[in-house]
Formats: structure tokens, C-alpha cells, sequence
């Protein structure tokens, strides 16, 4: 464990990794100081709830934050918010800060996450600097939409992954005409079977959603002012008139500023499994890194909140000298209507789907097998099923397809006798 009073500890970033890492450094026996740099004027909080609950009003923005500022102040964590790192410094151990600061650092954590991906159009300049275009990452981004959410009004969403129909489930409740445009043959194509995704345009467009698939944004329009987007321009000669836009077609890691200090970076900040990236005195968590799993035999990117709290708090461990690996399989969720999906494993590469109970009743599980393995489940209103299917993958327990498919059966039948 490192003894020394005299090291500082500085994190760039102020999302789940860096919330995370500032104070279980601290529980794992760091005894320097340590400085949380974020670039919003907020303590770090939580995302996923952004475009559910805060986005319908549910909760506050309060209620969001990770923990509170008693919390830091106890760990006697120094947070500098509202200001942006420019620039590191490596050979004399230093981040650059846009007011022109500068701070010192014995370790450094790059924790900086991503950013929304840009809609490839001519005039997304203009369209950016409308009043009624927008892209969902932070609060402030959720607090602009919400103050358009107008019954009536008419929202396009483009991007039919999981932040875009999140924000068509709460919009179409609140009264919204909502259509989604989706350049894929179908909704969640990147992350779940034909068989999800089908089960998920049918319960929006019960609900009301128009979805367009096979449809790909070439422009928008901008009303007489230039003020606004009018409408949004497909591939196919139609548009779609427009009261406000949100796009949701993925996220960009933040990795400039390792880039520009000569770090190893190829689809994120590149990391071992200890997250130490290719300078030793740095070490990344989160978003932004590219990291190997051992579970899963190969190099990925996550966009995962408890993949970032599990990185930071092995990071953390590490830097006060109990090296912990990273090793956990991903997992995610969404809430769209009454439906609570939760994702386990990476479904790529399977070759057997497996259904377990009945969509219709909206209570139904997908297993993704390979060989008889459970590769990834996506379970819907089954929380107990999701617990089981954790062990499952992690073990890479092998299953008979028809009883799993055996809803009169339990699925903890099905684990191995010990």
C-alpha cells in the first residue's frame, strides 16, 4: 500500500469511473491527495436514468448524483467542476486546465467517457446551432428537451438504439407524435436478435411510435428563420416534418487528450487489464477504454455503467498497491414502457437462439448459445432469470436447448449438480 502523504492522485472525467474512482481510492488506503477534474458544473451522476426517469420527470436532479458532496468531502476529495483539462503534460507531470491552471500529478486517471456521435449531414452546423435540435448525454441536453415536450409537438428520433426508443417510450406518453428513423433493417440491430428487436417495434407502435427502418438521414431543413429544423431529409426523396429533433446513433470516446500526449489508443484509450494505459503513471477507466476481458478472450470498448464502476474500483486497488485484474462479464439494461430489459453477455458469434416464456405476456427471456453455451441473455420482466443467467455465462455452463426453452421448468434446474 502506498504510505506516502506527498502523491497526488488526479482524475479527469466526472461520470460514473471518476465518481467511483475519487473515494474508493481513498477506501483502499491512498493517503496523498486526491483531485477530480469534470467539466460540467455537476458532481458526477448518473446517466442511464436521463433519458427515462429524469426525462419524464420522475426524479430530480438531485436524486441523481452518485453520491453527495458529504460523501467527497469526507474522502477529502477536491473537485474542480465547470472547468475543461486541455492538455497532459507527461515529462513534467502536468494537466493544462482551459482557464489556464495548471495541476501536478504523482498518478493520473483518464476517466473522460464519450460523446454523443454527430449526425453525418451537410448542415449539422446549423442544424446544432438550432433551438430544437439535440443529441442526450447530459443534463443539461435533457433539461433543453424537456422544456419542448409539448403535447402535439412532433419529435423525430434518429437513431433506433436504445436512447433513441427510451425517448420514444416517455415522448409518446407525454402526448408527443413520434416517428424514429433507423438506417438499419431494424431497431437494436447492433446489440440483439431479429426476434427482440421485431418484439420491440411491435410494442411501440402499439404504443403510437411511427418506426421507419432502412431509412437514412441525408439533411435537415431548416425553417425560414434559421433558427430551427423544419423538417428532417431521407435518403429516399421523403422528409419528415419536424418540431424538434433528437439524435441518438451512438457515442465517441473521449480520447483527444491521450492522443495529443502520445498514448496508445485504437477504439479507446488502450489499457491493460489493471488499466494502466502506455505511460505507467497514467490509467484510464470507463467509456473511453479499450480493455481486454479474459472472460470473453478478446480486446473491447464498453459502454457500461458497471463495467466503469468495476474498472474504477480496480484501478483504484492497483494504484494503492493491491493490483487488482479486471474480469467481469458486461452487462446493461433499458426501460422502455413496463418493460425493464436487462442484457447479459456479448451475443456475437452465436448460433442458436433460444426463447424462454412468452412475449405476448411481455415476461420472456432470449438466451444466445454457441455449442450449448450460453453466451449472452436478454431477459425482460424477469430479474431472477438475469441473476441465474450471469452465473450461466460466467461459468459457461452448457445447456440442453429444449429444457432451457421449458418455461414450466426453473431455469436453476439447469445448473450442474455440485
Amino acid at each position: 500500500m502506498i504510505e506516502s502523504t506527498s502523491l497526488t492522485a488526479i482524475i479527469v472525467g466526472a461520470g460514473h469511473a471518476a465518481g467511483e474512482l475519487a473515494t474508493s481510492l481513498r477506501d483502499q488506503g491512498w493517503q496523498g491527495r486526491i483531485v477530480l477534474i469534470g467539466e460540467e458544473l455537476h458532481l458526477p451522476y448518473h446517466r442511464p436514468p436521463l433519458s427515462k426517469a429524469y426525462l419524464c420527470g420522475a426524479v430530480t436532479a438531485q436524486s441523481l448524483l452518485i453520491k453527495p458532496r458529504a460523501t467527497y468531502d469526507k474522502a477529502n476529495v477536491e473537485i474542480i467542476s465547470g472547468v475543461r483539462v486541455t492538455r497532459i503534460d507527461r515529462d513534467a507531470s502536468l494537466v493544462h486546465l482551459a482557464d489556464g491552471r495548471t495541476a501536478h500529478y504523482d498518478r493520473l486517471i483518464l476517466a473522460t467517457g464519450g460523446r454523443p456521435r454527430p449526425l453525418p449531414i451537410p448542415r449539422i452546423e446549423q442544424a446544432e446551432a438550432s433551438g430544437n435540435f439535440h443529441y442526450l448525454r447530459t443534463l443539461a441536453d435533457v433539461d433543453r428537451i424537456r422544456q419542448q415536450f409539448e403535447p402535439g409537438l412532433r419529435l423525430v428520433i434518429v437513431g433506433g438504439g436504445y436512447i433513441g426508443l427510451e425517448v420514444a417510450a416517455v415522448a409518446v406518453e407525454r402526448g408527443l407524435k413520434v416517428t424514429v428513423l433507423e438506417a438499419l433493417p431494424r431497431v437494436l440491430a447492433r446489440v440483439t436478435a431479429p426476434e427482440l428487436s421485431a418484439f420491440y417495434e411491435a410494442r411501440h407502435r402499439q404504443a403510437g411510435v411511427v418506426i421507419r427502418t432502412d431509412t437514412q438521414v441525408r439533411d435537415v431543413q431548416l425553417d425560414p428563420s434559421g433558427d430551427a429544423v423544419c423538417a428532417v431529409l431521407c435518403a429516399d426523396g421523403s422528409s419528415v416534418a419536424a418540431d424538434l429533433v433528437v439524435v441518438g446513433i451512438g457515442l465517441l470516446p473521449n480520447v483527444e487528450l491521450a492522443v495529443e500526449a502520445g498514448l496508445e489508443v485504437e477504439n479507446g484509450i488502450l489499457v491493460d487489464a489493471f488499466g494502466q494505459t502506455s505511460d505507467p503513471r497514467i490509467h484510464a477507466a470507463g467509456d473511453c477504454t479499450n480493455h481486454p476481458n479474459p472472460l470473453l478472450g478478446r480486446r473491447l470498448r464498453l459502454e457500461s455503467v458497471p463495467n466503469a464502476l468495476e474498472q474504477a474500483r480496480c484501478v483504484a486497488a492497483t494504484l494503492c498497491g493491491k493490483p487488482k485484474a479486471h474480469a467481469s462479464i458486461p452487462w446493461f439494461w433499458s426501460d422502455q414502457y413496463a418493460l425493464k430489459l436487462k442484457m447479459v453477455g456479448l451475443s456475437q458469434g452465436y448460433d442458436q437462439l433460444v426463447i424462454r416464456g412468452t412475449p405476448q405476456d411481455d415476461s420472456f427471456c432470449a438466451f444466445y448459445l454457441k455449442e450449448g453455451v450460453i453466451l449472452a441473455a436478454d431477459t425482460v420482466n424477469r430479474p431472477p432469470e438475469f441473476m441465474l443467467a450471469k452465473r450461466f455465462i460466467a461459468e459457461r455452463i452448457k445447456v440442453d436447448a429444449a429444457r432451457l426453452a421449458d418455461d414450466t421448468r426453473p431455469l436453476k434446474d439447469l445448473l450442474p449438480v455440485t
